[in-house]
């Protein structure tokens, strides 16, 4: 149900408003170290993208939230969004969704039936996750923005970090590129309703379904791309140790991104990407369209998964049949502790 309220259209949401990864950084080192714990498997000090707590030998609690403003006019659309993105971090680490609690943000003057549009939306993903909508906590904001808190579960051996890649594995990426560029291209008249449902059909589909497939097999690192672009999130597998090439002709994206990109309609998030990365990525080759689609913020991007090579192929055709396209885009390979390239684009 599309909104009729103009002024509900934020050509700067999603996690194109994410804070970039340069100040984010910098802001985090200034702070106080919590104490350490034995149970925290995953936490404060680390990159990856929830915490973990352990209960017992069986099982770890996985926590994380996410919410931002929207990036399109239709609330129920939006709902939808925001909720897909804030779940996917627990697939990407390997677990199921137990609970959510909607955070909502909301303008006192504005029409509650769009904020009723938002957290239906939101609520059907939640449901499809398999995960159960417990609360939530609101406030009167200017600008409507919405997310959810998750609690995930996973048992502590199964737990798949961001930062645990090896020599020699696959990199399978299972969205196409490019929603970060193709949405406010479709709010200010660039593209066609073609390119936003291809966009908008990327941003809510559930990563669960590649995740059910992926923990069939020995995968050794995951995350999900969001706002820091492929990119960003790759770098931050990498750690500093290890070296990727990536194959440019086999990276999916929305054609009309690429597009888009060789005109120049870029993104504020995807400059902080570019910025921040600086020579730590190395185009072979000369096409800015193609490195404004890899800088990119997405929102609710799909999984990267490092895999051992011997079971690429066999992932692969399973993650083939499902909705969104994936594909293998590179490779890791051990890195020379003297050369400041992480990622080689081919």
């Amino acid at each position: 149900m599309p909104s009729t309220e103009k002024d509900f259209l934020t050509v700067c949401g999603g996690c194109n408003a994410k804070i970039g990864a340069g100040n984010l950084a910098a802001i985090l080192k200034s702070l106080p170290r919590p104490k350490k714990s034995d149970r925290l498997l995953v936490g404060y000090n680390s990159d990856d993208d929830a915490a973990v707590y352990k209960i017992d030998d069986q099982t770890a609690i996985i926590q994380t939230l996410d919410f931002f403003p929207s990036m399109v006019t239709d609330p129920y659309l939006f709902g939808k969004i925001a909720a897909t993105n804030a779940l996917s971090d627990v697939f990407a680490m390997g677990g199921d969704v137990v609970t959510c609690l909607n955070i909502v943000c909301f303008p006192e003057d504005s029409n509650m039936k769009i904020l009723e549009q938002i957290l239906k939306g939101g609520a059907e993903k939640v449901k499809e996750a398999g995960g159960i909508l417990a609360g939530g906590h609101s406030i009167h904001d200017h600008r409507a923005k919405y997310g959810l808190s998750v609690m995930g579960k996973v048992a502590p051996d199964k737990i798949l970090r961001n930062d645990n890649v090896q020599d020699g594995d696959v990199l399978i990426l299972t969205k196409p590129l490019g929603v970060g560029i193709i949405v406010p291209a479709y709010n200010t008249g660039q593209v066609d309703e073609e390119a936003f449902k291809a966009a908008t059909d990327s941003m809510t589909t559930l990563n669960k379904y590649a995740a059910d497939i992926m923990r069939d097999y020995p995968v050794d690192s995951c995350t999900d791309i969001t706002g820091f672009g492929l990119a960003g999130h790759l770098t931050e597998m990498l750690h500093g140790e290890y070296q990727a090439r990536l194959t440019a002709e086999n990276i999916p994206m929305i054609p009309e991104a690429y597009e888009c990109a060789g005109e120049f309609l870029t993104t504020a998030g995807g400059q902080r990407n570019r910025d921040f990365l600086g020579k730590r990525i190395d185009f072979t080759f000369d096409d800015y369209a193609l490195q404004e689609v890899l800088f990119d913020p997405q929102t609710s991007g799909g999984l990267l998964i490092a895999v051992q090579p011997q079971y690429a192929d066999v992932m692969m055709n399973r993650l083939k049949k499902l909705t969104t396209r994936s594909a293998v885009i590179g490779k890791i390979t051990k890195k020379d502790p003297n050369d400041q390239t992480e990622i080689i684009v081919d």
